[in-house]
């Protein structure tokens, strides 16, 4: 069959796929055709497409980084981009950069690179010693404003965005090494996978129906984009932090359903809710980002069986309850919806930083005020970029699998700012890294409209859009506390008042460390609130707002001497 045919039967298939995603039979043909038309690329010779560097940073999560990679595996078997040659495959590797502090967790990921190593990916390990010597041929140059400063004995758990933009760094290097092939560099998080989520009449299914790397290749391959942003399915990329209001209403729809229902009876299991999948129904303030109103309540849809009684769906949830803090959203996952690739490409304003691709002519954007570690860093890098590259720079509907938690533990395995321990949690430092990151995105989108950073502006500028917005993020965020409490303790009342037919259960307990939980980190005498109310502490936030933005121009040409560095030195 020629080149021609075999993309026709592909998309005869594809079409069969997405009638049918539940019928596995349909999912393996469609892998193998796709593996008939490598083969026959191999076969033609000279294969020009793309190699891709999979960028992974990982910080102490040893489990996540096995189930991504052993994905990524699973991907490159089932499509077979680039085929492979003497046991590796020819056009796909990995550049692992661990941000690890625990001794056991980083051999344990050299141990899992490694593993990956022998069933034919090809890994290069960039850990902290690689790190730090990447870092010292560099010196003189100024990139503190991009890389942060790190004491010798303290270098490990510096962020993904300041990981990333040492790793973006080493595959300047890599890249240096490589002029004439033609590299695609593709960064992505440790706890997702290369698979969708997909609505079925009888549930959900996990499928790995994307040929996400011959398809990135073919959108690159006119050289029109320099970065293109996917975005997740399944759990929300945002923080609990702004998940809470919404959360709670659907906490209480589902009390209040069951309290004049008896224990024993069939739960009214609803079909599964892809309202909001594309619309970021999780965020409490997705009007913000432009996003209009998909609907008040989510209803829980058991997953453990497919017709559970009252009980057992009271169980069910409660169980998940703790899981909110560390990042999942039970009622609210986010569903993939299949369009066409190429009806999806349209020009993007946000980066999720688990999910883009860019081009070496990219390298010369990082991911700015990094060092501040704030959340929102992909939607304000975005922006940022927008400037900068204009139509070059994109999303498309190319989505990764993203999971939070571990099935054992119900918990993040590393997530910097939550501490969970003996059934209280404080998420003081994630909620105040939230706000300021707001406030910098809102900051940095209002002042792109003057012109920044493309052009100077005074420090006075800058000074007075931070102050305004943060302003209008302050009251925002009182506001919306307030509407939390309120809910809070209607679903206190609801799971303790009049004696219902859950008091006995062991699982009502979980409500009731879940609203304390919840009181504890929106209430006005939070740690989360009195650090956003400290006047010094906002002093000392705007101060360093203020300078990261006032030098984000300078900081744009250390980088770019340290690009040329590490060329010229490749070169020599």
């Amino acid at each position: 069959m020629n080149h021609n045919a075999l993309l026709a039967r592909i998309g005869e298939l594809e079409q069969a796929l997405w009638a049918a995603p539940a019928e596995p039979s349909r999912l393996e043909a469609y892998q193998a055709a796709y593996r008939d038309l490598e083969a026959a690329i191999a076969a033609a010779g000279d294969d020009q497409r793309h190699h891709f560097i999979i960028v992974i940073p990982v910080a102490d999560s040893p489990q996540h980084l096995q189930t991504c990679l052993t994905s990524l595996l699973q991907q490159c078997q089932a499509y077979g981009y680039g085929g492979s040659a003497d046991g590796r495959f020819r056009k796909v590797s990995v550049l692992l950069a661990d941000d690890s502090a625990e001794p056991a967790n980083i051999a344990r990921n050299r141990e899992i690179a490694h593993d990956s190593e022998s069933r034919g990916l090809t890994v290069e390990y960039f850990g902290l010693d690689e790190q730090r010597a990447l870092l010292a041929s560099l010196d003189g140059i100024d990139l503190r404003g991009i890389v942060g400063d790190h004491p010798y004995d303290a270098f490990s758990h510096k962020g993904q965005a300041m990981m990333r933009n040492i790793a973006y760094l080493k595959l300047a290097s890599m890249q240096a090494q490589r002029p004439r092939d033609r590299l695609l560099f593709y960064t992505i998080d440790a706890d997702q996978s290369f698979a969708v989520n997909v609505v079925t009449t009888d549930g959900g299914v996990d499928l790995r129906a994307l040929n996400y790397f011959y398809h990135l290749d073919r959108l690159f391959d006119d050289g029109g984009i320099q970065v293109l942003t996917g975005k997740v399915v399944g759990d929300p990329p945002v923080s609990p932090a702004v998940m809470a209001a919404n959360f709670l209403d659907d906490a209480i729809a589902f009390i209040s359903s069951l309290r004049d229902a008896s224990a024993d009876a069939d739960y009214q299991q609803p079909s599964l809710d892809t309202r909001g999948s594309g619309e970021a129904a999780y965020h409490d303030m997705a009007d913000m980002f432009g996003f209009g109103h998909v609907g008040s309540v989510y209803r829980y849809r058991c997953r453990n069986s497919a017709q559970p009684s009252n009980r057992e769906a009271f169980e069910e949830f409660a169980s998940h309850l703790n899981r909110f803090f560390h990042g999942e959203h039970p009622t609210r996952i986010t569903w993939y919806r299949h369009a066409p690739l190429d009806d999806s490409v349209q020009p993007a304003r946000t980066v999720y930083t688990g999910n883009y691709v860019f081009t070496a002519d990219a390298l010369g954007h990082f991911i700015p005020f990094a060092p501040l570690r704030l959340r929102m860093s992909g939607p304000t890098m975005g922006r940022v970029l927008r400037a900068w590259v204009g139509k070059a720079f994109v999303s498309a509907n190319v989505p990764m699998l993203h999971r939070r938690t571990l099935d054992a533990t119900g918990a993040a395995e590393y997530r910097p700012g939550v501490v969970d321990h003996a059934a209280q949690v404080d998420m003081a430092d994630e909620f105040e890294r939230q706000f300021h990151g707001d406030v910098m995105l809102f900051s940095i989108e209002r002042l792109s409209a003057l012109g920044f950073p493309r052009d100077a502006l005074t420090e006075q500028q800058i000074a007075a859009t931070l102050d305004t917005v943060r302003m209008e993020m302050y009251e925002r965020y009182a506001a919306r506390r307030e509407q939390i409490l309120a809910r809070a303790t209607h679903l206190r009342t609801l799971v303790v008042g009049g004696d219902p037919w859950w008091s006995a259960l062991a699982a009502a307990r979980a409500f009731a460390h879940f609203v304390d939980n919840i009181e504890r980190n929106f209430g006005s005498h939070s740690a989360a609130a009195q650090r956003i109310d400290d006047t010094q502490r906002s002093a000392h936030w705007r101060g360093r707002q203020l300078a990261a933005i006032a030098t984000l121009r300078s900081d744009r040409g250390a980088w770019r001497s340290a690009l040329v560095r590490l060329r010229d030195r490749t070169v020599a």
